[in-house]
């Protein structure tokens, strides 16, 4: 997929977060999120935060819908891991909630690290209440995240998109 193809589906993302009301949009830093990222700092309507960890995204989110807003957490696979107990918050006190997750431990992937959290990323999310939708396709990646957008904002569900790797690209970190 060339960079044109990449940057189109991601501006398509802050388009729908921007359109659905979205003004706090919470990461840990991931280059796989770096469009949207760098489109909600240049938005003055819009307040990005820069997590430490990413369960403090999910309290954010949570935070954010008590005080009249809505919120998006981006997160890495990886940062699923660190959210599970956080997201006791959310089915215990039925928040809405959106993840938008890229994918790491599956196609092209280097770095074996990643492999066993990508594998139990779906999983683990299902299991703490979160609905998982992935989306493997360039022109689904609209429509998906507009109904996880819906799902939770409307019908106050939790919700993960995955983004999967093959979206994203692999990683590369120059020679190695």
């Amino acid at each position: 997929m060339n960079d044109v193809a990449k940057t189109a589906w991601q501006e398509e993302i802050f388009g729908l977060l921007k359109g659905s009301g979205v003004r706090q949009v919470a990461w840990v830093p991931d280059a796989g999120h770096a469009h949207v990222i760098s489109r909600v700092l240049g938005d003055p309507e819009m307040r990005g935060i820069v997590l430490t960890t990413e369960e403090e995204g999910v309290a954010l989110a949570c935070g954010a819908w008590l005080g009249g807003e809505r919120a998006v957490l981006l997160l890495q696979s990886s940062g699923v891991g660190n959210c599970v107990n956080m997201l006791s918050l959310v089915s215990a006190c039925r928040f809405p909630f959106v993840a938008l997750v890229t994918m790491r431990g599956e196609w092209e992937e280097f770095n074996g690290w990643q492999v066993p959290m990508g594998r139990a990323t779906p999983k683990v999310l299902e299991d703490m209440g979160v609905a998982v939708r992935r989306v493997d396709e360039p022109e689904r990646v609209g429509e998906t995240v507009r109904d996880a957008l819906e799902a939770a904002f409307e019908a106050g569900e939790a919700v993960a998109v995955l983004l999967s790797q093959s979206l994203i690209g692999r990683k590369d970190w120059g020679s190695r």
